[in-house]
């Protein structure tokens, strides 16, 4: 009997994950990518023994495929995509094909904002707790790579809307949405909803035996809720209402009341401050409490957790000036959380590859926070339209030194100089890390 033939497209973290789960299920295996692959996932295939090509797709080698695993960066629109779809190949999401071969219990976490912190938060709290954990998603190495090479009990997993759309069968143990806000919407036709259904298959394949976890304070959220059958456990999350089952903030406590027992903790105890990441320590406590994790081990996991790096990062301080690493934000709602969490006057760094941004929601916190913006990207236009009556000085940058330099002289004694790029960063870096790393950089030489 012929083995079943699986191609990868694309040869990053996630397609040489799913290459190496496949060998080890002797599936007939072989890689795709159209661009170059990096010489470390090079050496990888070939000591795997991978058949692997890159610089194009030979369509002779990808036709002929029993199943195809799209890597998430990869739309449906690129011409091969369109031919295999055309030709009803099944294509899947690397998700979507590791969890097939683990038994792990999944704890999912979507949205637009704070999906790495609250990833990160849980995966915190269940080591803690003494549990055999992996994380994975968009963190680290591939949930494919970690099935095939490790035996954990529990997964948390970081789901980006790419990744969810190549999902059918999936389905987490606890489920998670933070928030929807527009994102993406250059993959999704420019239509919001297309990525808010995107979303919500995290959802599709819960039972009664699941969790779901929610922010109530999101009205696209609750939408969504509203407008399908989801027939599982739900625990909202809020600040404006009073959860009778679930989390929420009063008198400046955050309180889970769950199976009849309930949690108290002051948010000044936290130990990420901010209104997002009260949010995101919400629902890392409900799912703690989900997994009957000790109170004493949720407290202690909110309160030394040590946050996540390009995301409100503090750098150092130069001459009094405060310069804050947000490289992570890379959508205009990620910036909105950065601003509204400054209490000193800023210099705001901003720009990249606009996805579709609506700058308009930033208009208040510009008008009352921002003193200067120093746009980082090839072509800043838009920002300029969008700030123009609310920011006296918008100057333009094309290097990391450059902006770096000009928020220097900008900023003054107890001011904040804040990379909070609200844009993708693949106009002038290789990716939001690159970008966050050379800020770091820039700053310490100056």
């Amino acid at each position: 009997m012929n083995k079943q033939r699986i191609v990868i497209l694309g040869a990053g973290e996630s397609g040489v994950g799913s290459a190496i789960l496949a060998k080890s299920k002797n599936f007939d295996v072989f890689v795709s990518d159209n661009g170059s692959i990096k010489q470390k996932y090079k050496d990888t295939l070939i000591e795997y023994n991978i058949e692997w090509e890159e610089g194009g797709h030979s369509e002779n080698l990808i036709f002929n495929a029993d199943l195809i695993i799209k890597s998430p960066g990869i739309p449906d629109s690129v011409p091969v995509v369109k031919k295999i779809i055309e030709k009803k190949i099944k294509i899947i999401s690397e998700i979507e094909f590791a969890g097939v071969y683990t038994n792990a219990k999944m704890i999912c976490i979507t949205g637009s904002n704070g999906k790495t912190t609250t990833t990160l938060m849980i995966y915190h709290l269940l080591k803690k707790a003494g549990f055999n954990v992996g994380v994975a998603g968009n963190i680290g190495k591939s949930f494919a790579l970690q099935v095939a090479q490790n035996s954990f009990d529990y997964y948390v997993i970081e789901l980006s809307s790419f990744q969810l759309d190549g999902i059918y069968e999936f389905k987490p143990d606890i489920a998670i949405i933070m928030n929807i806000t527009p994102d993406h919407l250059n993959r999704y036709d420019n239509v919001f909803q297309n990525y808010v259904n995107s979303k919500f298959r995290i959802t599709q394949n819960l039972t009664l035996n699941d969790y779901l976890i929610y922010c109530s304070d999101d009205e696209v959220v609750i939408n969504g809720l509203n407008s399908r059958n989801i027939n599982t456990n739900i625990l909202p999350f809020s600040f404006s209402n009073k959860e009778s089952n679930g989390a929420y903030v009063e008198n400046n406590n955050i309180i889970i009341n769950m199976a009849k027992s309930n949690f108290i903790m002051s948010i000044q105890d936290l130990a990420l401050q901010g209104k997002h990441n009260t949010y995101n320590s919400m629902a890392a406590g409900l799912s703690g409490k989900v997994l009957k994790i000790r109170k004493e081990i949720i407290r202690e996991s909110l309160s030394d957790f040590q946050g996540v790096e390009h995301r409100l990062e503090p750098v150092i301080k130069v001459h009094g000036i405060e310069f804050i690493n947000d490289s992570k934000a890379t959508n205009v709602n990620s910036t909105w959380y950065a601003l509204e969490t400054m209490t000193k006057p800023i210099v705001w760094i901003v720009g990249g590859i606009d996805k579709g941004n609506d700058y308009s929601i930033l208009s208040e916190l510009v008008r009352n926070k921002v003193k200067a913006i120093v746009c980082l990207g090839k072509d800043n236009q838009k920002i300029h339209k969008a700030f123009a009556d609310f920011s006296e000085i918008i100057v333009d940058t094309y290097s990391i030194e450059e902006a770096v330099s000009a928020s220097y002289y900008l900023a003054e004694k107890g001011e904040v100089v804040l990379l909070s790029p609200s844009c993708a960063s693949f106009d002038l870096f290789e990716n939001y890390e690159d970008r966050g790393r050379k800020f770091k950089n820039s700053v310490r030489d100056l």
